[in-house]
């Protein structure tokens, strides 16, 4: 993860959508610039997985995306989570700025403190219901809840170990089989 110099006050929005397209995942946090490489495959591997089984389980009324696409709960901020889950109604023309269902984050060395504390404290203070968190190298998913307030684990599995999850959808993760390669 690497912070971007600023001089002249904190970066917004406006400032992210004038940066070029090349190929770096740029992110804003309370108005500081978070630049992230591409992922691994491992990373998109995990991510394409899990996009298919929540794809197939998720109920009308809500929707799955991949990044990016923008989650803007304010103009100092702008995270791309890995999956994402919305209700319809919360889908605008460029973006997302409602309360998600729940956001996914594949951990990686470049991302991992971003994902454990930056981004799981925004998305807690923003209402993001639930928020899951994988591991690809040690297989795991910490699934956690909002609750008063504050997250609440719900399950950790690590392995082979399934996941049996009724929020925010009834659904079934095994960690150990988002990393395999598909058949």
């Amino acid at each position: 993860m690497t912070v971007m110099p600023r001089t002249g006050g904190e970066w917004t929005v406006d400032d992210l959508d004038r940066l070029p397209d090349d190929g770096l995942q740029y992110e804003l946090l309370d108005g500081l610039l978070l630049v992230t490489p591409a992922p691994v495959p491992v990373h998109q591997r995990v991510i394409g997985n899990l996009y298919l089984l929540l794809r197939a389980a998720c109920p009308p009324g809500y929707e799955v995306f991949l990044a990016p696409l923008d989650w803007r709960p304010d103009l100092r901020t702008s995270l791309q989570p890995d999956l994402l889950v919305v209700r319809n109604e919360d889908v605008g023309p460029a973006n997302v700025t409602a309360p998600l269902v729940l956001a996914v984050e594949v951990l990686s060395p470049s991302t991992r403190r971003k994902d454990l504390v930056l981004k799981r404290s925004k998305y807690e203070e923003c209402g993001v219901s639930h928020y899951w968190i994988i591991d690809p190298v040690e297989p795991s998913l910490l699934a956690l809840d909002l609750d008063d307030d504050r997250y609440v684990t719900s399950i950790e599995v690590r392995g082979t170990d399934r996941a049996d999850l009724d929020r925010p959808f009834p659904i079934t993760v095994v960690p150990g089989d988002l990393v395999r390669p598909a058949p």
